[in-house]
């Protein structure tokens, strides 16, 4: 009776938690289409300029000088530490500028912001030009569909449809998430942000296959059992295992967040959700969507192959 008990339970969890992503990723796919992302210098083109100045001024005092002085809106985004700025503007500077000009454009920003009385202290710029901008994000979008359709291949060739849709399914849910969040935040998605994304398509994938490798076995050694119990009976049997893994990845993830600084705080925070939302997907949307599509140990029940011509 216990057993019947938890194996109820656990039923009822996989199903609350599946209605539950199917809702957030509704959500996350309109927070996409609504807000965009915030695409970085990598993808766009143009210049970015990072500046020093008193902790006591605040972007909107920098934002009309800014704007008024370059004739386009640019981007002011607050850095890793008060009174630090980063400046984000297209096709201001010509890619084949030399140290004369830069110097030029440090005393143009000075003077754009001497009617906030304040020393500015410029301490680095960086140029992209518009057409190497939209090389890398042609490739990016190239690598991101070439991943996608391997590991297509891959669960096509290893599983049954309908338990490869699950693994399938989870990994769409784990990379909607990740850009949800950023799309959300208007964090700067650079090229950086999409090794991450490419990183937790292999890794989410690692936690589905587990799952959907062990739900095979039971479908196959336990044919008289109902999908959910087989389903049940494949998350105990991972589940330990499963938080091992993430647990002391997510471990190297914070560390590397921690320490790593600004330059790695955007792939250090895409990998932490990533793992996260993996690590559930796999868990309950994984084994969820293959049984509501009417999965059965008949789909894995060896054929009898005759002999007559």
């Amino acid at each position: 009776m216990k057993n019947i008990n938890l194996t109820g339970h656990l039923t009822l969890w996989r199903y609350g938690c599946s209605a539950i992503s199917i809702l957030l990723m509704i959500m996350s796919l309109t927070i996409i289409g609504v807000k965009g992302f915030n695409w970085g210098l990598d993808f766009t083109g143009g210049v970015v300029t990072e500046i020093q100045l008193d902790k006591k001024i605040t972007s909107s005092e920098l934002q009309p000088l800014l704007n008024a002085a370059y004739q386009q809106d640019v981007t002011v985004i607050s850095a890793s530490e008060p009174g630090r700025w980063v400046l984000r503007y297209a096709d201001i500077i010509s890619t084949d500028m030399n140290t004369a000009d830069a110097e030029q454009s440090h005393v143009d920003i000075q003077q754009v912001l001497a009617p906030l009385h304040t020393e500015v202290q410029v301490l680095n710029s960086s140029i992209v030009g518009p057409q190497i901008g939209q090389e890398l994000a042609e490739q990016g979008g190239v690598a991101l569909l070439v991943a996608m359709l391997c590991i297509l291949g891959y669960l096509s060739y290893r599983f049954e449809w309908r338990l490869a849709s699950g693994a399938l399914f989870a990994l769409l849910h784990d990379v909607v998430f990740v850009l949800a969040f950023f799309a959300l935040t208007q964090m700067e998605f650079n090229l950086t942000i999409l090794a991450a994304v490419l990183a937790i398509l292999g890794y989410s994938l690692n936690d589905s296959i587990i799952i959907a490798d062990r739900i095979r076995e039971l479908l196959i050694a336990k044919p008289k059992l109902s999908i959910q119990e087989i389903n049940n009976q494949a998350i105990v049997a991972t589940f330990s295992r499963t938080m091992v893994t993430s647990g002391t990845t997510l471990m190297t993830v914070g560390a590397l967040w921690i320490m790593g600084g600004g330059p790695l705080e955007g792939f250090s925070i895409a990998m932490f959700i990533g793992i996260l939302t993996g690590t559930f997907s796999s868990i309950s949307v994984g084994t969820s969507l293959p049984e509501f599509l009417g999965l059965t140990p008949e789909h894995y029940k060896a054929q009898i192959i005759s002999d007559a011509p």
